[in-house]
């Protein structure tokens, strides 16, 4: 059991979301420095998903060809994105230039940490995906709160104090055994048989991000405006993001898949029900508490299986596919947000986000069963699961 492979993952969840804290609590500020309003603001945001998407469908491959010496790499990156961004965001053209070096250094991080995260928990048999993530939220929070103490300070000051945490986890992820290797042999393309379980899977990833990125989003502006909560509005993301954080960090070891994944789903469409209907702020942060228990699980739990299901020397690439269709939720939750509060009002919205965990609860099984996960974490911990190389079109139970 390799215990450092663990707490490297740890550490480069910790530096990613400490940058990602950091920089959700500096928007304001840099959008000041930029002088720009908020329809140019949302149109710079676009850069982060422009830079994100095709980096992660490349880093997938490199991770494979060159170890996890790639995701070092991808995390100092990050650091050093986030503290340009800091210098150059004077106006909307360096703004845009910085968010899409930060989009892209952030999804090649991404899918690293992901694949250490996975590389560890299929060599160890322990639990660290879930934690991992867990990880993650709690210093997003953390860094959150901290950048807005220290608001009085230049904008880069806490955008440094990231990158030095990114530098930090960047050299432990580089230093790690295999963190570096030139492979002679060229890395064999996954085949499409190998990448259309890995789709599927990606699809309810995608779900259950959107689910997860529309409250966290929104769930001030829904609190500021529906319950006229005036300045405890900032309480409702603290709630989410809090929860989320406590929930994955307490559950990591739950091995019953669908279980969790069904149990995940109903949570986050109950909470966000109780929230379209809540008349105080006391019940919507009940509301809010619920949805974050439900989707917190939700995409470390599909992460889980993807890793306990892939071969070492594919884990980039399938980490990559999946990291990347999951995105596409990420980044079409808060608009779909927008799109049903403009046609019904918050309160509607809020029942439409019900709605994705309701079509994610009835896709799961079916989803699963076609991508030939149907027998859940079996197929992945007990048997050791993984793409078979004389049945590609299949996932195999062999054990390597």
């Amino acid at each position: 059991m390799d215990v450092g492979a663990s707490w490297r993952a740890f550490v480069g969840f910790a530096a990613f979301g400490a940058f990602w804290g950091v920089w959700g609590a500096s928007v304001p500020r840099v959008q000041e420095q930029a002088g720009i309003g908020d329809g140019a603001l949302g149109f710079a945001l676009l850069f982060v998903g422009a830079g994100a998407l095709p980096a992660m469908l490349l880093t997938g491959r490199a991770l494979d060809r060159w170890g996890p010496g790639v995701a070092g790499a991808a995390v100092v990156a990050l650091g050093g994105a986030g503290v340009v961004v800091a210098f150059t965001a004077v106006n909307l053209a360096g703004l845009c230039a910085g968010l899409a070096v930060v989009g892209a250094t952030s999804g090649a991080a991404d899918v690293g940490i992901n694949a250490a995260a996975g590389r560890a928990e299929r060599a160890g048999g322990r639990a660290v995906i879930t934690r991992a993530h867990g990880v993650f939220s709690g210093s997003v929070v953390l860094a959150s709160l901290a950048s807005g103490m220290a608001s009085s300070l230049p904008l880069v000051v806490p955008f440094m104090v990231a990158g030095g945490a990114c530098l930090a986890a960047g050299v432990s992820l580089w230093a790690s055994p295999g963190g570096f290797v030139v492979q002679r042999e060229a890395v064999a393309p996954l085949g499409r048989h190998r990448v259309v379980p890995l789709l599927l899977i990606g699809v309810l990833g995608a779900l259950a991000f959107a689910s997860e990125n529309a409250h966290q989003s929104w769930s001030a502006v829904f609190v500021a405006d529906e319950l006229h909560s005036g300045g405890l509005s900032a309480v409702a993301p603290a709630v989410f993001a809090g929860t989320v954080a406590i929930t994955r960090l307490s559950v990591g070891g739950v091995r019953a898949v669908r279980g969790v994944l069904l149990a995940g789903a109903a949570g986050a469409a109950g909470g966000a029900v109780v929230i379209a209907v809540a008349p105080t702020l006391v019940v919507a942060g009940m509301g809010l508490a619920v949805a974050a228990t439900g989707t917190a699980v939700l995409f470390p739990t599909l992460l889980r299986l993807v890793a306990q299901n892939v071969r070492d020397d594919h884990r980039g690439r399938a980490t990559s596919v999946f990291a990347t269709v999951s995105y596409l939720g990420f980044l079409a939750g808060p608009v779909y947000v927008g799109l049903w509060a403009d046609a019904v009002g918050l309160r509607g919205a809020m029942v439409a986000v019900a709605a994705i965990a309701a079509v994610l609860f009835v896709l799961t099984p079916v989803l699963l069963r076609l991508g030939g996960f149907a027998g859940g974490e079996q197929s992945g911990q007990a048997r050791a699961g993984v793409f078979s190389s004389a049945s590609p079109g299949r996932w195999s139970g062999t054990k390597r």
